[in-house]
């Protein structure tokens, strides 16, 4: 499964991605607005830390600002991956900009039947918002599951990127359901490596090591 961090802060991309957790990213309006900072320049920043796909959103409705917003974004960097809203207007966006050779992220999928549509439209990824799924009553991991099968059947190449990762469980269940990536904030990944028998095991070790009197030296 590909890990792809949901933020805007360079801080926190530059950490995961110097420990080789990345393999990419994902921003959005309110990513880019609580992030205080220029869209274009973090973007842009954010490419040339990141080698994997950075998700860069339009914010246009109609198919044709989108196009020319898109046009703009793609130029920021060759791993700008556009992100398009799961409507007509974004599918038709999607579609047209595929078939030229760039990377499109369709968002804000809560249907297997919306996936469906935007594995039509060619997309490279489509992003079902699980924690907002769950928040409405519904099963999150049962719309991967659903998406999964029907990808499956028919073999489409759009990848699945689990997004709206509230939890470490969503990390576990979409990795034993098959996604093809997850994309969450910072601490959920550094939240993944946290376990109380891993740290008694470090508390131990060291409680010993250093009943031996000994160091390892270094120069």
């Amino acid at each position: 499964m590909k890990f792809f961090a949901d933020t805007a802060e360079i801080d926190e991309i530059r950490e995961l991605n110097e420990a080789g957790l990345l393999d990419g990213v994902t921003t959005n309006p309110s990513l880019i607005a609580k992030s205080g900072r220029d869209f274009m320049e973090v973007t842009r920043e954010i490419c040339e830390l990141v080698d994997g796909p950075v998700s860069a959103e339009v914010v246009a409705l109609d198919h044709e600002t989108m196009m020319k917003e898109a046009e703009t974004l793609r130029k920021i960097a060759d791993n700008v991956c556009i992100k398009v809203p799961l409507t007509i207007d974004g599918l038709k966006t999607c579609r047209k900009l595929t078939d030229d050779g760039t990377m499109v992220n369709v968002t804000l999928c809560f249907s297997a039947n919306q996936a469906l549509l935007a594995a039509k439209a060619g997309a490279t990824f489509v992003s079902p918002f699980v924690g907002r799924h769950d928040d409405n009553g519904f099963d999150g991991m049962e719309l991967i599951r659903d998406i999964r099968l029907i990808y499956d059947n028919y073999l489409f190449d759009t990848e699945i990127l689990v997004a709206s990762v509230r939890h470490v469980t969503h990390v576990l269940e979409s990795a034993k359901i098959g996604a093809d990536v997850m994309t969450a904030p910072p601490k959920v990944i550094k939240a993944l490596v946290n376990h109380t028998l891993t740290d008694k095991g470090i508390e131990g070790f060291l409680k010993d090591w250093q009943s031996t009197g000994q160091s390892i030296k270094t120069s």
